[in-house]
C-alpha cells in the first residue's frame, strides 16, 4: 500500500494530516473542529479532491468536539467527492462527536467505520 504524509495544517486547537494510502486520502483531525478552526479542516480536504482523491478518509479518533460548522464542512466535502465518483468515509468518532451526528441525522448520509482498517478495506 502507499503510504506517504502529504502534509499538515494547524493552530492552537486543531491539527489536521493528510496522509495517502493507496486511492484514498487519509485525513486526521485531532482537536475542536469548530467555526474559528473549519477552514484548517476545509483546505486538505479540497487538495485533496483537487489532486482526484475522490475517496476521503476521516479519521476522527483524535477529534473532541465539532460544531455546526465543522458538520458543514464534511458534509460539503461529502457532496463534493460523491460528485467525483467517491464519497467521505468517517472513522472512530467519539461520542460527543458522534451525538453530534446523531442529532441531526448527519450519521445516515455517511459510512462510518469503526477503525481505520475497516474504512480502508470496504
Amino acid at each position: 500500500m502507499d503510504r506517504g504524509t502529504v502534509g499538515s495544517a494547524q493552530s492552537g486547537r486543531l491539527l489536521v494530516e493528510v496522509r495517502e494510502e493507496g486511492a484514498s486520502a487519509v485525513v486526521i483531525p485531532a482537536g475542536e473542529l469548530d467555526h474559528h478552526t473549519a477552514d484548517l479542516l476545509r483546505e486538505p480536504l479540497d487538495e485533496c479532491l483537487d489532486k482526484g482523491f475522490a475517496r476521503l478518509v476521516v479519521d476522527c479518533s483524535r477529534l473532541e468536539f465539532c460544531d455546526s460548522t465543522g458538520l458543514n464542512v464534511l458534509l460539503s466535502a461529502r457532496l463534493k467527492a460523491e460528485g467525483a465518483g467517491g464519497g467521505v468515509h468517517l472513522v472512530g468518532m467519539q461520542p460527543v462527536v458522534a451525538r453530534v451526528f446523531e442529532i441531526t441525522g448527519a450519521d445516515a448520509v455517511f459510512t462510518v467505520h469503526e477503525t481505520l482498517e475497516a474504512a480502508l478495506g470496504d
